[in-house]
């Protein structure tokens, strides 16, 4: 059942969505009792849980039929977008009727602005947006304020700053049949939401003009709109196919969301260019005071030209980095990101944790760093450093109820569970150990010995047996010597039975060099690295699965969480060399990707043992 509300800009939000979850399989193996411990967890209020699971044992299945039984909002965290492309297909397939969406960063290439001092070297801003993923993430945006029934598959991207969540809110325009509106003021209201016209070349993001008639192409949807006037309201509004021009419904009412993500009110606008102007001012001092003409006239020429183009245009070239005066930030607060969009009772689940919490606290300094060298020689305002991600501190502090989901979870993620066990329990052993959990780096390893060694009620829920009935795979050791011919015949033996084989080499020159090499034999390989956009790595596992290739060669993308049932055979190159691709834990979860196939086997060539 479903019902609607008013926001206080008008906004109708679905308040009582149901999550539905579809599949031709039911809970087995350590399932039914994972989901019912997570599930009760939950409900409880345990702020931290561990859901560890071995590699094949339906992890993602078990996180969505908890979702489906709590019926809430979910944040999906990944670590990289291979990966959250495969968990956006999955949550997708078992929640059809729901709003299933994907937040990953959209550029395929990005090289940001830098500096480099000693050599006098000023590198710009170079990047290749992917239209598709930039869609998504604002159809992302859009389902977050429309409805409740949303799970948002996230990379880390979700914690860098986006626009203010109450300026978008603000931008939005609710449209209904009988509504008084002139067609002047709706064209005017669709340039403020950053939308272009284009009478020609229909494209997402633009809108054009036929006489009483104006179609627009919503930014998030792949469909388009077309709201007919009779003077000054609006007679009709349509949904239709944008290349056949075919219609699809009819509508009573409709929201059409702001083109872009950084978007802001005219009023805040000009207020924010005011402000601009004014650090602008007190930076070009501060420069000629201590006699640095060059970055004076710099930082002067160039925030003079962008202001330029806000006032005439309301946008910029890089308009993030003014962004914490376009949202009326003080200086040092933490940006708006997408967290700031989900509803506080929301659910988090960061996926494969062991990688990616420590993915998230380490975002900051490395921005900071870069930026700071910009600030210092005049190529940015100091109110740059505030467009920036999240502190590791600052993201826990938006932390809802959350579930850490992987294999091999680290001592950290461990803690917090049984520390947030304790809590659950009335802090029993006192508030002291209770402080460790919020310091989030800050280890608790001295807490170890007084937590409960018991994985009952320590937040820990693990999934050991699979529900398809597999074993581990074989892990057979081989010498470094002659460890290409070997695998050269270990792969053709594999494509004879038409069976898949994945080979994790240390670079990503060894991937592309080895894959010449193994092409010009005559095997049927292809390589994956992270230089590959974000589209195309799906497209090429799609093809693996399909049998187009028997051999895959890549670095670190092929670990954690790929689910390649045909997959029979992962062969690590040089497994015993030292370092962060071949420790412990990064060589159990390579290994886990043959852990789906009945005849799984891993060979680690290595001359230590």
């Amino acid at each position: 059942m479903r019902g609607d509300a008013l926001t206080p800009h008008g906004l109708i939000r679905n308040v009582s969505a149901v999550f539905k979850l579809e599949s031709p399989f039911q809970p087995a193996g350590d399932q039914p009792s994972a989901i019912e411990k997570l599930v009760a967890g939950l409900r409880s209020g345990t702020e931290h849980q561990v859901l560890l699971g071995v590699t094949g044992s339906g992890k993602t299945f078990t996180v969505a039929n908890a979702i489906a039984q709590v019926n809430r909002p979910t944040l999906v965290i990944s670590h990289n977008k291979t990966l959250a492309a495969q968990l956006y297909a999955e949550f997708k397939s078992f929640f059809p009727h729901n709003a299933v969406e994907y937040f990953v960063s959209y550029f395929d290439y990005y090289q940001p602005e830098a500096y480099i001092p000693r050599t006098d070297t000023f590198i710009e801003k170079d990047s290749s947006v992917n239209a598709e993923i930039e869609r998504l993430r604002l159809s992302t945006m859009s389902s977050l304020f429309s409805r409740r029934d949303v799970v948002v598959i996230a990379s880390v991207s979700c914690i860098y700053g986006i626009g203010s969540r109450e300026d978008y809110e603000a931008m939005v325009i609710p449209l209904h049949v009988g509504l008084g509106l002139s067609r002047e003021q709706f064209l005017a209201r669709l340039v403020d939401l950053q939308y272009t016209r284009n009478d020609i070349a229909f494209e997402r993001g633009q809108f054009r003009v036929r006489g009483d008639v104006v179609e627009v192409s919503p930014a998030g949807t792949e469909d388009a709109l077309r709201v007919e006037f009779f003077g000054d309201e609006i007679e009709r509004i349509t949904r239709f196919e944008p290349l056949s021009g075919d219609r699809v419904e009819l509508l009573q009412n409709v929201m059409i969301f702001p083109g872009k993500q950084f978007v802001t009110t005219g009023d805040k606008l000009r207020s924010a260019i005011l402000s601009i102007r004014e650090e602008l001012g007190e930076r070009v001092a501060w420069f000629e005071k201590h006699g640095k003409l060059l970055e004076a006239q710099r930082i002067k020429m160039r925030t003079e030209y962008d202001l330029e183009m806000m006032e005439e245009m309301g946008f910029c070239s890089g308009i993030e980095n003014y962004s914490r005066h376009i949202a009326g930030r003080p200086p040092g607060s933490r940006p708006h990101t997408l967290l700031d969009f989900l509803p506080k009772d929301h659910l988090l689940v960061i996926d494969e944790s062991h990688v990616t919490v420590p993915q998230i606290g380490g975002m900051f300094e490395g921005d900071r760093s870069r930026k700071t060298v910009l600030v210092e020689h005049g190529f940015r305002l100091p109110s740059a450093l505030d467009n920036r991600p999240l502190k590791f501190d600052e993201f826990q502090s938006l932390q809802s109820q959350t579930v850490y989901v992987s294999a091999t979870p680290a001592k950290r993620e461990l803690e917090w569970a049984r520390l947030s066990a304790l809590r659950l329990d009335g802090g029993k052993r006192g508030k002291a150990p209770l402080k460790a959990m919020d310091r989030g780096l800050e280890s608790a390893s001295n807490l170890q010995e007084s937590l409960p060694a018991e994985s009952g009620d320590n937040g820990v829920i693990e999934l050991v047996v699979r529900p398809t009935g597999l074993v581990d795979p074989v892990v057979t050791l081989k010498p470094l010597m002659g460890q290409i011919d070997d695998l050269i015949e270990e792969c053709r033996r594999r494509a004879d039975a038409r069976e898949r084989v994945l080979v994790t080499t240390l670079t990503k020159r060894t991937a592309e060099e080895l894959t010449d090499y193994l092409r010009e034999i005559g095997v049927n390989v292809r390589y994956l690295h992270s230089e590959i956009d974000a589209i195309e790595r799906v497209e090429i596992l799609r093809a693996l699965r399909k049998g187009e290739f028997d051999v895959l060669i890549g670095i670190n993308l092929l670990r954690e969480g790929l689910d390649l049932p045909e997959v029979s055979l992962v062969a690590i190159l040089d497994a015993d060399k030292e370092g962060f691709l071949r420790s412990e834990t990064s060589l159990i979860q390579t290994a886990g990707r043959a852990a789906r196939h009945l005849k799984g086997e891993v060979i680690l060539y290595a001359d230590v043992r």
